[in-house]
Parts: structure tokens; sequence; C-alpha cells
């Protein structure tokens, strides 16, 4: 039984608390906790599970009604901690209709969020973020995907990579080099539907924790002006602003992944005998939890803390807060869900295992969204400026 006693903490409102204890018991009913591996259809069951999430009302979270400002970080958070303790697949449906339609639910016009975001906000069409370039990952200033004015909309040529969803998403929000000003400051962010000619998908990505991921390529694409998000020269700020959402978010995916080692563990040294007594009577196995119970306790209270105050700021920037949860929780999850592997001794690296699951799911919130080390530049600028 996951700790639930942060839920306590004054980051959270009783609404807060409700929406928590609800979706707990929602997701030990209907999401299936079975790892994902290789050779499974994971199209199909991230298809299945964004229709049972929107069914069951709960992507109105990541994909409210209200436009921009209805996005409740500490809700999304909610929802992220509990979703990646039952399925890191789930989760990352979740995530993903949030993510890759946050730029239309801050940026977009009123008609293109009428069009657009009840589908994924009922699961019926995914939603997907396409930043990242083979060239340009952390480094958003080099992008090299370029979008030219044509007579009545855009052309866009490029190519995009690790792209979440890639290849069964209805649309992309894609950014592209505008060239308003050098750098950052000359992007734009589209809306680019997924049967938009000249959009192809020319590789599927396969990664250790089975999610799909793909390669995108723009070759005399054209979209209309209407599907140009904010200004043109505005992309960099819609990125920014969209990540700043989610970013924490990430966090608190990494904190659901720890809870659920600590919960494994724990178990497991319970149960399992050696040498006379069991795992859990030895020192060094207390010394492990310890070490797992204080990681997850630190990073629930950055993650909270970056949420709440987000959510009092009025969508004021937590630039620092939010990469701080980001940073701490990945890493301390990584570290929680190794020694928990450590604890299961040989079977905690067998298939099947969740253990070994959330070691295979966690290596990646350390890298996507802005890896570590990025974190600690944004970091470090923000202490110094």
């Amino acid at each position: 039984m996951a700790d639930i006693s942060f839920l306590d903490w004054p980051f959270l409102e009783d609404r807060h608390r409700d929406f928590a204890q609800r979706l707990a018991a929602w997701a030990a009913g209907h999401i299936d906790p079975r790892p994902h591996h290789a050779g499974e259809d994971v199209d199909a069951a991230c298809r299945a599970l964004a229709v049972q999430l929107g069914e069951a009302g709960w992507l109105d979270a990541s994909v409210p009604e209200g436009g921009g400002a209805a996005l409740d970080v500490r809700t999304l958070c909610l929802a992220r901690e509990i979703l990646a303790r039952h399925s890191g697949l789930a989760d990352f449906v979740f995530a993903m209709q949030g993510l890759g339609s946050g730029p239309i639910t801050l940026f977009g016009s009123a008609e293109m969020r009428e069009t657009i975001l009840p589908a994924v906000r009922a699961g019926r069409s995914l939603a997907a973020f396409a930043l990242s370039e083979p060239e340009a990952g952390s480094d958003v200033a080099a992008l090299s995907t370029t979008a030219v004015r044509v007579q009545g909309g855009w052309r866009l040529d490029g190519e995009k990579t690790w792209i979440s969803n890639g290849g069964i998403a209805g649309q992309y929000v894609v950014f592209a080099r505008t060239g308003e000003a050098p750098g950052a400051r000359g992007l734009s962010a589209f809306l680019v539907e997924a049967d938009t000619p000249g959009l192809s998908v020319p590789q599927r990505i396969t990664v250790i924790a089975p999610h799909p991921l793909a390669t995108l390529r723009f070759d005399n694409c054209v979209v209309p002006d209407a599907n140009l998000l904010g200004a043109p020269g505005d992309g960099f700020k819609v990125a920014m602003a969209t990540l700043d959402v989610f970013r924490t978010t990430v966090g608190a995916a990494a904190l659901g992944f720890a809870r659920r080692a600590l919960d494994e563990a724990t178990g497991r040294a319970r149960s399992r005998k050696m040498f006379g007594r069991t795992l859990a009577d030895m020192e060094t196995t207390q010394t492990k939890i310890a070490d797992m119970a204080l990681a997850i306790d630190t990073s629930a209270l950055l993650v909270y803390r970056a949420a709440w105050k987000r959510d009092v700021s009025g969508g004021g920037r937590i630039t620092r807060e939010a990469a701080m949860a980001k940073l701490h929780a990945t890493e301390a999850a990584q570290r929680v869900i190794d020694e928990a592997v450590q604890i299961f001794g040989g079977l905690g690296v067998t298939a099947g295992v969740k253990v070994e699951e959330l070691y295979r799911e966690i290596r990646a919130l350390r890298i996507y969204e802005g890896a570590s080390e990025v974190q600690k530049l944004i970091i470090a600028r923000q202490v110094l400026g």
C-alpha cells in the first residue's frame, strides 16, 4: 500500500484529495498491471488506454474545457503519480494527451480548441508535441525544420525525431524556424493534422520501455494560416509555456514509479528469507529502505511545491521550481528503483517482474523534456541571475 500521507500536506486542497482517492480506486480496478514488453501491440494498447481514460473523464484534467486557465498542475501531478504507480503506459497516454494538446489549450484560437480538443479529451484522437530533431533536442535554438510563407499558409520542410505518439497521433504541434530573429526567437508553432500531404513517418523507434515513438518528415507540407499557434516568432514562448506546465509532472511520474518500487521492495524484504531471517530484519536492507523513503519524500516536496506555486501564481513561470522538481525526482527514482532491483536479486532482472519493468520505464524520464544536465544549467542560471 503506497504512502498517501502527503495528501494531507498544505500544498493540496480537499478537491485534490478527493480527485486522488477517486483516481486511485479507479486505477486499481481498471488498469491492467501486467508489464509491457517488446513485441506487444503498444499502438493498440495506447489507443485503448486513451479511450478508457477519456470515457472515465480523467483526461478532463489534462485537456480542460476551460482552456489554459483551467490547467491545474497539482491535479496533473496527482494523476501522473497515481497512473505511473499502476502502469507506465497509462501515465504515458495521459501525459501525452496533455502535452500534445497543451499548446492548443494555451495558445490556440477558439475555433482550433473547439475543433481539435473534444476528440483529444475523449481519447478518440491522440495528440503529439513535435519539437526534437536529430541535431536539436534540449538546444531548441538549433532547430532546422523550416516554415516558409506561401499563399494562404505555410510550407514546412524538415525532420523531427523521438516524437511520442509519432505515427498514431491524429495531429501534431510542430515547431519550425520562420526566421523573425536569430536562434530561439525565430521559431513558430503550427498544428499539423496527421493526414496533411507532405507529412510522412519514415521510421518507428523501438526503446527499452515500449512506447510509440517515431521520426516525422515534412516535405512541402502546407498548412493554412489558421493553423499557426500564436503569432509568427512565438514558437519558443509556446514551447516553454507548455513545458513549464508539464515538466513538473514528469517529476510526479517518476515519483509514482519510485513509490511502486518501494512498495515492491518492502513486500519482498518482508517475505524473502535468508540465513534464517527475512531481508527486512537485516540492517543493510533497512538502510536501503530508509534511503528510498527519504528520496521519495524529498521528491514529493519538490514536485508539489512547484505545482502549488504554478497554480497559485495564476499561470506565472516556475522555471527554477519545475527544473528542481524534475531533476531531483527523476534522478532519485532511478536510485530507488535500482535499490528495489537489488533487494529482489536475480528475480529483479527477470522479464515480467514489476521492478524490472520500472527499471526500464524510469530511464527515459531523465532525458525527455530536458535532460538532467540541462535542468542543472537552468537552475544555476536562475540562481546566478
